[in-house]
């Protein structure tokens, strides 16, 4: 219980200081059939506009940096060539196998800026992610 109560706090203190897109987000655009990796990874600016590949690892890894490291409220930015952006995780709460994490995105590329909530949960016994859009 007091640990709720602390994620809930740290939640609170650590939103205010990333709130340029917190309480809005824009959401990427949105295609049926396609998994939520394939939405997160490939990155829709515009007609025939998207990441290539060494944008789409930087900003990969900045999500992944910032489920496993980062605190609350901390941002993970990441720049390649003329793309650029951040994830930061907002909250952090326990689960059964291990802990969930919410992380607010950012991408901004071809004059564009993309925002995403994204909430991933990590299981300890067999090592992996599993992701939820919103």
């Amino acid at each position: 219980m007091v640990l709720g109560k602390s994620l809930t706090l740290a939640f609170l203190i650590s939103t205010s200081a990333v709130a340029e897109s917190v309480w809005e987000p824009r959401f990427f655009e949105y295609q049926s059939n396609s998994s939520l990796t394939s939405r997160i990874i490939d990155l829709s600016f515009g007609w025939n506009k998207k990441l290539n590949n060494e944008q789409k690892a930087a900003y990969y890894q900045s999500i992944i940096h910032a489920a496993e490291y980062a605190e609350n409220g901390e941002k993970v930015k990441w720049y390649k060539q003329n793309a650029s952006g951040y994830s930061v995780p907002v909250m952090t709460w326990p689960k059964g196998d291990g802990y969930c994490r919410r992380l607010h995105l950012e991408a901004i590329a071809f004059g564009k800026r993309k925002t995403m909530v994204l909430t991933g949960c990590y299981n300890n016994i067999a090592s992996n992610w599993h992701w939820y859009g919103q």
